[in-house]
């Protein structure tokens, strides 16, 4: 026999509660725990002297508990006329100040200002259920009128996102502080308990409205208040406190190695967000030693994008490596600072046992994990809006390669790298100039953030990037009948401007255009990438879609190649790369008609949808029946080479294709501009496992 409502709606009609005690019968009833739980919080808000009203008592003890400990002046209020007859009688003689009264909390018979306190254990939860919220409104309005100035509305409530929106913006409208307290739960992974922390909302009334909003979130009882001077703040820590006990409840009683659970732990007095934690647990069936049960992975700062952290398959592939039962993985955050390994140790160690897997004893020792015990290094060099693509940061890090490394990322996608650039010394440079010495990636000197650093513009961080260069192979580049032939290329996408600079750097007798939708991306090239356009590299601001349309519409000019490096701001979709509009067939014929004969279309494209996926090469099909494809190691992204040659064409190339990739590669060689500069680049490698589409 089920004792909880068939609709939400039953919790706010007299006719469920009267049902539900009738069925209940005389046992006590504690919605969201009892006394023992509560008291902490009760006493601290509630005066033993105060005149107390507790609203929709049920059955609960909890009346009962504060009475017995000293508090004499507490009317209970309930709407089911069973459970205020079934209270009284049961405390006519032990308690007999005691009064419990039959009263529609939105209708009470009570005087203006006639109680210090207003007591509400579920009720809230229980009325605000009805669709319109109605009934609370008109409940929370009477509590506020039978308060005196200085007293308070004490609500312990699951801190539903639309009833704790209802009664903070009811209070917030009235100039009253809000505060909540999210109270610990210490429950054992079997224990039937709410899988929500329960949180004491406590409402202060003011004589003058407050000019500002007094908002406060506190971690359990006694936790220091944080200040949020939004109530959409508010709400969003709740909301972090839920996740994170759904999330431990989850945890606790079982595992699962295809899930993908994470949480962010935020700083107690800021707010702001500090780690992310990914939890990885091991295969079913995995051979794991038995005191490998549970561990720590401190990812090093800069490096929280790498495949190998923040992809699914990379997270589940470092699990296995470690070969524990599970494994947090855990991201240190922008704009925070972390002195030492052992200091982030000491911060994390408090909860870690909190995401320990089912059955872990509670003295058990979890080690923590680093690569070569380093947190790795970050800084923040400049910051700023754009209009088109919101808050952006440019930051230095230093790379698990020892390397130094500029990066641009908008926030409003922060684990993603927009542009990436290799910096070197300045000093290093120079010394290079004058000793004439080439020096590899692997052989680079090493270089601080006390030195002058410059972009290394011979370096392609990102593997697509090299490939889009690689691709020019086909072209026929470096074959002695092509040696002053003119390249014409068109790019879709600034970025940082790595790959067009290395276009302009290398490629022989090539002019590229490059077209760029923001403004604030080319700025921030130019200032902190060391982008620099000249007559044969220029730039086109606007959007590209319609560059290609005016550029067909006018005629007279074609490309050797075209190329579509442009990220998709709509994260909804299966496909970062491109936008959809990019691969519209209208759109890839206009592009077809401004190649060259021998010209290639080629896409960055990026798509985690295979069905969205099949659509767009059927599409790009449709206008180019070659399509060369290369797909990048470790990552989404796979980059074709289109061309507008049949079938046999597409079977003639790959044959030759290694003669081609070392005609390019010594073109590129050859075409230095300072002697001590070279292309980081390896056409043939890159190519070897080119396949058809």
């Amino acid at each position: 026999m089920s004792l909880l409502p068939r609709t939400a709606e039953e919790f706010s009609s007299a006719e469920y509660w009267e049902r539900f005690f009738k069925k209940h019968g005389e046992k006590a009833f504690e919605w969201y725990g009892d006394y023992n739980k509560l008291c902490g919080v009760l006493h601290k808000y509630i005066k033993v002297q105060d005149k107390v009203l507790v609203v929709g008592c049920g059955s609960s003890e909890l009346s009962e508990q504060l009475y017995d400990v000293g508090y004499k002046h507490i009317t209970n209020i309930d709407i089911s006329e069973t459970v205020v007859t079934h209270m009284t009688q049961r405390n006519a003689e032990r308690r007999p100040g005691l009064a419990f009264h039959q009263v529609d909390a939105t209708q009470t018979p009570y005087e203006d200002a006639s109680y210090q306190a207003a007591l509400d254990k579920a009720t809230l939860d229980a009325v605000a259920s009805e669709e319109e919220g109605t009934l609370a409104r008109n409940m929370l309005t009477e509590v506020g009128r039978v308060l005196k100035v200085g007293g308070r509305y004490v609500c312990v409530t699951l801190a539903q996102e639309s009833v704790i929106k209802l009664v903070v913006d009811h209070f917030v409208q009235l100039g009253w502080a809000v505060r909540l307290h999210c109270l610990q739960e210490e429950t054992g992974p079997d224990e039937d308990s709410f899988a929500l922390p329960v949180f004491v909302l406590v409402c202060t009334k003011f004589r003058q409205p407050m000019p500002m909003p007094i908002l406060e979130m506190c971690l359990g009882e006694d936790g220091a208040p944080v200040r949020h001077t939004q109530v959409s703040e508010l709400l969003s820590a709740v909301k972090e406190h839920q996740a994170y006990f759904v999330l431990r409840k989850r945890l606790r009683t079982g595992t699962d190695a295809s899930s993908n659970l994470s949480l962010t732990l935020c700083h107690a007095k800021t707010g702001l967000p500090r780690y992310t934690l990914t939890i990885q647990d091991s295969l079913p069936g995995a051979k794991v030693p038995r005191p490998n049960q549970f561990a720590i992975f401190i990812v090093p700062q800069g490096s929280e994008t790498a495949w190998l952290y923040s992809s699914t398959e990379g997270r589940r592939q470092l699990a296995a490596s470690a070969n524990f039962r599970r494994l947090v993985i855990v991201a240190m955050h922008r704009n925070q600072e972390y002195k030492d390994m052992q200091a982030v140790q000491s911060e994390l160690s408090p909860m870690v046992m909190d995401l320990a897997p089912p059955g872990m004893p509670a003295n058990h020792q979890v080690p923590f994990l680093s690569v070569g015990g380093d947190l790795g290094w970050r800084e923040e060099v400049s910051r700023g809006v754009s209009q088109l693509s919101g808050e952006f940061i440019v930051e230095n890090v230093k790379g698990e390669d020892g390397e130094l490394y500029r990066r641009l990322v908008f926030m409003s996608n922060a684990a993603l790298v927009q542009s990436e650039s290799r910096l070197v010394s300045s000093n290093t440079v120079s010394s290079q100039k004058k000793k004439n010495k080439k020096k590899s990636k692997a052989t680079a000197a090493p270089v601080t953030s006390s030195s002058p650093l410059s972009v290394d513009s011979g370096f392609l961080c990102c593997a697509h990037h090299e490939v889009m260069v690689a691709g020019l192979a086909l072209l026929g580049l470096g074959l002695p009948k092509n040696k002053d032939v003119p390249v014409s290329v068109l790019l879709v996408g600034l970025g940082g401007g790595g790959l067009p600079q290395f276009l302009r750097d290398f490629v022989p007798s090539v002019t590229v255009e490059v077209v760029e939708l923001d403004p604030d991306v080319l700025e921030v090239a130019k200032t902190w990438f060391g982008f620099q356009p000249d007559d044969r590299l220029t730039v086109t601001l606007g959007d590209g879609l319609e560059r290609i349309c005016a550029l067909e519409k006018e005629g007279g000019r074609l490309f050797d190649a075209i190329m579509f490096d442009v990220d998709n701001k709509d994260s909804t979709l299966g496909m970062s790369c491109p936008p959809a509009a990019f691969v519209e067939t209208p759109i890839l014929q206009k592009v077809s008609s401004l190649l060259t004969p021998r010209g290639l279309f080629i896409l960055n494209l990026a798509c985690r949808d295979s069905a969205l996926r099949k659509s767009v090469l059927e599409r790009v099909n449709g206008v180019f029946p070659t399509i060369l494809s290369q797909k990048i190691d470790e990552e989404i992204n796979e980059v074709l080479l289109c061309s507008c040659g049949d079938k046999e064409t597409s079977d003639s190339i790959l044959p030759s294709l290694n003669q081609a990739a070392k005609n390019l590669q010594s073109a590129l060689n050859s075409n230095r501009i300072e002697p001590n500069r070279r292309p980081h680049i390896d056409i043939a490698e890159l190519l070897k496992n080119l396949k058809v589409a």
